[in-house]
C-alpha cells in the first residue's frame, strides 16, 4: 500500500525524485542546526588539471577548518570537480574531525613553538586588548579555536598546508596549570595552603 502512495499517477517518476531531495536538504538543516553554531573558514583553494583526450579536465581541493571558538576545531581537504563541492566535503569532513584544545581565557597559557615539514610557527600570550597578530593562515586556526589575544610569527615555508598544520601542533602542546600539576601529582588546594602557611 505505501507503494502504491509514492507512485506519480502522470508518471515519470519525478515526484519521487523531488521527495528525496526535499528529504536531503530537511536533514542537511537538521544537522547545522544541531549543536553549537561552527565558524567556517576556507583557508586554500588549489586547483590541479589533468591532460585527456578531450582536453583538460580540472579538479579542485579546498582547506577548511570549523570550530566552535571555545577551544574545539576540525581540520580537512575537500576535493571534487568543482569549487563549491570541494569547500562542501571539506566542511564535513571537518565536522566528523572534531578535537579539543587546552586553553581558558582569553589567551593561550604559555609561549609555545611548533614546525610541520619547512614550516615554523611561534605563538606567545598576549594581554587583554591585543588581539590576534598573525598572518591570515594562523589567524583562521587561531580564530576557528576562539584565541582573542596572541602574538605569532610564522618562520620557513609559506605554504598554507603546512602553516596550519604546524600551528595546531603549537596548540595540541598547550597544557593549563591544573593539568600540569595533575600530571606532576600535586593537589593545587594544597600546594596552596602549604605556601600561606609557610607565609
Amino acid at each position: 500500500m505505501s507503494e502504491a502512495k509514492n507512485i506519480n499517477p502522470r508518471g515519470g517518476g519525478r515526484q519521487g525524485r523531488s521527495q528525496r531531495r526535499s528529504y536531503d536538504q530537511k536533514r542537511s538543516e537538521f544537522d547545522q542546526d544541531r549543536g553549537p553554531e561552527l565558524h567556517e573558514k576556507v583557508v586554500f583553494i588549489n586547483r590541479s588539471s589533468k591532460v585527456v583526450k578531450g582536453g583538460r579536465r580540472f579538479n579542485f581541493s579546498a582547506l577548511v577548518i570549523v570550530g566552535d571558538r571555545d577551544g574545539k576545531y576540525g581540520l580537512a581537504l575537500g576535493k571534487a570537480n568543482e569549487v563549491a563541492d570541494a569547500i562542501r566535503r571539506g566542511n564535513e569532513l571537518a565536522r566528523m574531525r572534531m578535537e579539543k584544545i587546552s586553553y581558558k581565557g582569553h589567551t593561550i597559557p604559555h609561549e609555545v613553538s611548533a614546525a610541520y615539514d619547512g614550516a615554523r610557527v611561534l605563538l606567545r600570550p598576549a594581554s587583554e586588548g591585543t588581539g590576534v597578530i598573525a598572518g591570515k593562515t594562523v589567524r583562521a586556526v587561531l580564530d576557528a579555536v576562539g584565541v582573542k589575544d596572541v602574538l605569532s610569527k610564522s618562520m620557513g615555508s609559506n605554504n598554507p598546508a603546512n602553516v596550519v598544520k604546524a600551528t595546531i601542533a603549537a596548540l595540541k602542546k598547550l597544557r593549563t596549570r591544573d593539568e600540569v600539576l595533575s600530571v606532576r601529582g600535586i593537589n593545587r588546594k594544597q600546594k596552596e595552603e602549604v605556601t600561606n602557611t609557610e607565609v
